[in-house]
């Protein structure tokens, strides 16, 4: 673990769980990764290894979990988040159809979460941020029914950055999207992180992803982290573990 003031993101011995008694699931157990600020750090695995279940601690949407997170240098507990953490860390879903409300138009929404957090005259942010995930101001005044899957996903990504925040948790960010579109998408976020300075936590299961993506990387499998390495390392393939050359091999086939 590093405890410098370097560290976008710190989780040290998470653990999540639903339910309790004896229905308690385990879907997470000491989990523990440093993802430092303006690095792009990749959670890999199988479905079901506890990937997105790590996102939804971090935002408060997981309520049952120990252990520590930190975030910038703030320790955060509970599921409860405040105005200022939304302020600094936004997240992106898997699926740009279900993300985005049927009955609000782009603008709309844009608005709506800049007025949620103290903003008042948004039109000029509003048009950047459209601009800066490659949408022109025609787009503004669209309904989410009129929008192409890679569009979608396009104004969800603008949704997160109109608050200007410092991380951005991506969660399967590609995955619903046909593979003519997930090429340019994943370029986008690289130059969006390269532009704005951000910080990424993102979660996949396919490795070509994460390599083109992340400079590190966590291996999953049922609800443990069983290997931390480099995407050099990875490309070099060395990894350590059983579980991790498995996931290499498949992804080779």
């Amino acid at each position: 673990m590093n405890p410098s003031g370097s560290a976008g993101i710190i989780l040290d011995r998470v653990s999540v769980w639903f339910g309790e008694g004896s229905r308690r699931v385990n879907a997470v157990t000491d989990a523990s990764f440093t993802v430092e600020r303006g690095a792009s750090f990749g959670l890999v695995g199988e479905s079901g290894s506890g990937k997105s279940t790590i996102l939804r601690a971090i935002t408060g949407l997981a309520p049952h979990w120990s252990g520590n997170i930190s975030v910038l240098g703030v320790r955060v507990e509970g599921h409860r988040r405040d105005r200022d953490f939304y302020g600094r860390v936004q997240m992106v879903f898997q699926d740009p159809y279900a993300s985005l409300h049927p009955r609000q138009t782009v603008d709309h929404m844009l608005s709506e979460a800049l007025r949620l957090n103290g903003f008042h005259e948004p039109d000029q942010r509003i048009i950047k941020v459209l601009d800066d995930v490659g949408l022109d101001s025609s787009y503004r005044f669209r309904w989410p029914h009129q929008l192409s899957g890679g569009q979608r996903q396009r104004v969800a990504i603008a949704r997160a950055l109109v608050m200007e925040p410092s991380i951005l948790l991506l969660d399967e960010p590609t995955s619903a999207l046909d593979v003519s579109v997930q090429a340019e998408i994943l370029n986008l976020l690289t130059r969006l992180r390269r532009e704005r300075q951000l910080t990424y936590l993102m979660v996949s299961h396919d490795l070509a992803v994460i390599g083109h993506m992340c400079s590190e990387i966590a291996v999953m499998n049922r609800g443990r982290i069983v290997e931390t390495l480099s995407i050099r390392d990875l490309r070099a393939l060395k990894a350590r573990h059983p579980y991790t050359g498995e996931l290499l091999a498949a992804a080779g086939n």
